[in-house]
């Protein structure tokens, strides 16, 4: 087994070689860019380090993991002009950048490109793997439909929620694990309790993004703090804040989550009090220890070494102690 580091830096170095020199340039140039941000690539690193937990040489799932990250990316693109999002990692969107229909169409090849790599594979790894991604990527469009119909209903659930950031973001974190298993040709046992575990730890992922969203470092964070509130998103903090406030506090929050003020500063810091107020911050912080947690319990299940268990262990530590 190689150190999270070395997982990472290989990845990185084949986003920093990769030049799509291609025509259309307007077609391209987008993807080039969208992929030369970096951001955490978390998703291609576990595909790696999956792959050696099950006892296969980490690029063998190099194709594997750079799908991932494309699609990942690829969506991401989408969401951004869904939400009107000005920011991704710091830095201008894509659709800001260049134009809506731009990013749509570079979009739209980003998805195919993806599918592309697991072209390098033998046909039942092929097929394994274009299966796995099929079934997934169609559970993250799912998933995103439904952030979009949350915006307009008043009567979200907490399980309703739950099962949309597992479809929308748990899913992919969930494949991206399997990928690697199946690239090394482990067990179907193995390959179910990897994605279980990639799922959970991806749901707890999800609930620490919502988390800082309200409460994260603009300067660390990359993304616009208080987007999810101005967009008027159900998040875990919002339903929490519903089911644990006062009634002066579900006051506020219908108050304000019916106006659309020219400027949100103020909606965001009475909306993020009222989330202290009725510990919504606090019964997030607990569910994404939860998810954690159950995640970790899944390794004791696995065949694989304790030093293995104890690095994607690890890895789940770090993840919950980001500010990114």
């Amino acid at each position: 087994m190689q150190s999270i580091a070395h997982y990472h830096q290989v990845v990185t170095q084949y986003f920093e070689a990769l030049a799509l020199e291609k025509q259309p340039q307007n077609l391209y140039d987008p993807i080039q860019y969208i992929l030369s941000l970096g951001g955490k690539r978390i998703r291609p690193v576990l595909t790696l380090m999956a792959a050696e937990v099950f006892g296969a040489d980490c690029r063998e799932a190099l194709p594997a993991a750079v799908a991932v990250e494309v699609f990942h990316n690829f969506s991401l693109v989408h969401d951004d002009i869904m939400d009107d999002a000005p920011l991704r990692r710091g830095n201008q969107t894509v659709h800001e950048k260049w134009d809506i229909n731009t990013a749509i169409l570079s979009g739209d090849a980003m998805l195919i490109l993806a599918y592309q790599y697991f072209e390098q594979y033998e046909p039942q790894t092929f097929r394994d793997l274009a299966k796995l991604f099929s079934k997934t990527a169609l559970e993250v469009c799912e998933g995103q439909q439904w952030d979009v119909d949350f915006e307009t209903r008043t009567d979200v659930t907490e399980a309703e929620y739950l099962k949309m950031i597992e479809y929308k973001t748990a899913v992919l974190v969930g494949a991206a694990m399997k990928m690697g298993g199946i690239v090394a040709q482990t067990s179907e046992e193995n390959c179910s309790l990897i994605y279980d575990f990639g799922r959970s730890l991806g749901i707890a992922f999800q609930l620490q993004d919502d988390y800082l969203d309200a409460f994260g470092d603009p300067e660390t964070f990359g993304k616009q703090v208080g987007g999810d509130i101005i967009e008027n998103k159900k998040t875990f903090l919002y339903l929490k804040a519903l089911e644990l406030g006062s009634a002066d506090d579900k006051e506020i929050l219908k108050e304000w989550f019916e106006a659309q003020p020219d400027d949100p500063a103020q909606k965001i810091a009475d909306i993020k009090a009222v989330f202290v107020a009725s510990g919504a911050d606090a019964a997030t912080k607990k569910a994404i220890e939860e998810y954690t947690l159950s995640a970790f319990a899944l390794l004791e299940e696995m065949d694989i070494a304790e030093d293995k268990k104890q690095m994607l262990r690890a890895f789940g530590e770090n993840l919950m102690k980001r500010s990114v």
